[in-house]
């Protein structure tokens, strides 16, 4: 639905301090995760179809941090696992379905984290920090794997997020205050496998990924444009594709999930740009010119089914995403409704068409007559007899009885 939302429209209004972050669970398309200035994270069901009243009541607070909750992340695999980070530095792991905090990694930064990623199937988490350093954890075994220091030299806010192949990207500044994108191997994290420098504009470049295609779109805070890049095996890595531009800059950009895009379109990302007054969908299609389904755009991708509860996920099981096909979601245009059988030629012999066999082919039907042909056409024949008897005997017995009518009226 488009247009201006009326002002009394339901809201979900639990939290008593502005929400910083918002997460949709990734295994229940109606619940969504929230972060607040109030320093609680509030877990949140959703009607299945949308709002009547306003929300008040969460499904549970999770309670832990003692500043304000800047981030929220569900896990990607592994059912009701959610991850918050605060400004007290501190990354709680919590079980949503009981409600408690099972992983408290309080003593890792030192200073402001700036974002936090989950790798492809959940086992490390990646944090960008108000330090320069780029930290890999591992949540459950509570211990650094990896780490950089001075990831980016400016001062200004990174980004860190995991690829589908275990490699990281960031985003950040360089010491002049250039923007910087890079690519980074977590088991060797002294130099970049790619470091390019964009431009010098001031605003955070926001990375999202969709790791079906391997494309990194980049979304620069205040800018007006959305860069976006593929990531390969092959120098130099990090290819420039294109830029998306438009007149206004975006407070902030929402993306959505794969499974919520329109296949007949060639869609491959929907993005939510924010206004200062409205909410804007910008649509990224690839021009084809078949209507099929196209396989190469929608390999398989992560589906709604949780891998592993968080019990498994807490006592040391990883798993992989289960993929789904969005095949099913491909609907034929309207005019390839129609059904063709198609039969195997070859079960056909190959009909001669000779003249002679043409002619000839009534009277080899006559010769072919068997005698228990020769019978039924008997009893018809009978049968059709009997039936002309029947109609004459009854024409004579109508003539009889109208004679006799005819004297009685006389």
């Amino acid at each position: 639905q488009t247009g201006r939302i009326d002002k009394s429209y339901p809201t979900v209004c639990g939290h008593t301090g502005p929400v910083l972050d918002i997460d949709w669970c990734p295994h229940n398309d109606q619940v969504i995760a929230s972060g607040s200035e109030d320093c609680t994270v509030m877990v949140w069901q959703i009607p299945e179809n949308g709002l009547t009243l306003s929300l008040t009541e969460p499904v549970v607070v999770l309670e832990g941090h003692s500043k304000r909750v800047g981030i929220v992340a569900w896990h990607p695999t592994a059912r009701n696992v959610l991850l918050s980070a605060g400004c007290d530095n501190a990354i709680i792991i919590w079980n949503v379905g009981t409600g408690e905090a099972l992983i408290n990694l309080d003593d890792m930064h030192v200073d402001m984290i700036y974002n936090v990623s989950w790798n492809r199937n959940g086992s490390l988490i990646c944090t960008a920090s108000k330090d320069k350093k780029v930290r890999v954890i591992d949540p459950r075994k509570q211990e650094i794997v990896a780490e950089k220091e001075k990831t980016h030299e400016g001062a200004r806010p990174m980004r860190a997020i995991f690829l589908a192949d275990g490699n990281i990207f960031t985003t950040g500044f360089s010491r002049m205050s250039e923007r910087q994108l890079a690519l980074w191997n977590p088991k060797n994290m002294e130099e970049p496998i790619a470091l390019h420098e964009m431009d010098t504009s001031n605003g955070v470049l926001l990375p999202f990924y969709d790791p079906d295609t391997n494309i990194i779109y980049l979304c620069g805070k205040g800018d007006s444009s959305i860069r976006y890049f593929e990531i390969t095996d092959e120098s130099p890595y990090v290819h420039y594709l294109n830029t998306f531009s438009s007149k206004e800059p975006q407070r902030g950009m929402g993306f959505m999930p794969k499974r919520g895009l329109d296949v007949n379109k060639c869609e491959i990302a929907r993005f939510f740009k924010l206004h200062e007054r409205k909410c804007e969908p910008i649509i990224m299609t690839v021009p084809r010119k078949s209507d099929l389904f196209q396989d190469d755009l929608y390999p398989d991708t992560a589906g709604p089914e949780a891998a592993l509860e968080a019990e498994e996920w807490f006592e040391g099981k990883n798993a992989d995403p289960l993929l789904i096909s969005l095949k099913h979601g491909y609907i034929p245009g309207k005019n390839r409704d129609l059904k063709v059988v198609k039969k195997n030629i070859l079960d056909n012999k190959p009909a001669g068409n000779k003249k002679s066999d043409l002619i000839n082919a009534p009277k080899k039907a006559a010769d072919a007559s068997n005698p228990q042909n020769d019978a039924k056409l008997d009893e018809i024949l009978k049968e059709l007899k009997s039936i002309k008897d029947t109609i004459s005997n009854q024409d004579e017995r109508i003539s009889k009885l109208e004679q006799q009518m005819a004297k009685i009226a006389d």
